[in-house]
């Protein structure tokens, strides 16, 4: 998937950042395995705690308080702080709960949510993995999701 993305962002020009949680640079490694990847990936970061998400991509204190750092707002908070950030054309945010601990009924362990942002658009993902896969495991199956993702919005952009 990662060289099909590369293909598309090169083919269109544009460039690419990432910020990350829950998948704690996975997804930034994928996108780097192609060669050449420095020709449209821009800068990305892993903002795992909220503090970070807050000082580094701009993350209102309000959203999470109010919504917490895993809710749509927060992705999509998230996202554009890194268009601000970077100048990228495409910027993707990720944010969720791995386990194995944590979660709540409200915000299980396996929910992660993720935004893809634009000047001209933007859409928000919810993804629900089963949470009795691993860690390991889940962030994986997190950034396959959000790579299948980043690759259908940009047949669209």
């Amino acid at each position: 998937m990662e060289k099909k993305i590369a293909e598309i962002l090169i083919q269109k020009k544009l460039t690419i950042s990432t910020a990350e949680s829950c998948t704690g640079g996975l997804l930034s490694s994928k996108l780097t395995d192609v060669a050449g990847s420095s020709a449209y990936v821009t800068l990305n970061v892993v903002t795992y705690a909220n503090e970070a998400k807050h000082k580094i991509l701009g993350v209102s204190m309000d959203t999470l308080k109010n919504y917490g750092a895993v809710s749509e707002e927060c992705a999509l908070e998230m996202a554009q702080g890194l268009q601000k950030l970077t100048g990228s054309d495409v910027c993707v945010s990720t944010t969720g709960i791995a386990g194995p601990a944590g979660g709540s009924k409200e915000k299980p362990v396996g929910l992660m949510y993720s935004a893809i942002y634009t000047q001209r658009k933007h859409q928000i993902y919810k993804i629900l993995l089963s949470p009795n896969i691993d860690r390991v495991t889940m962030k994986e199956e997190f950034a396959k999701a959000v790579l299948n993702n980043i690759y259908t919005f940009l047949a669209f952009v």
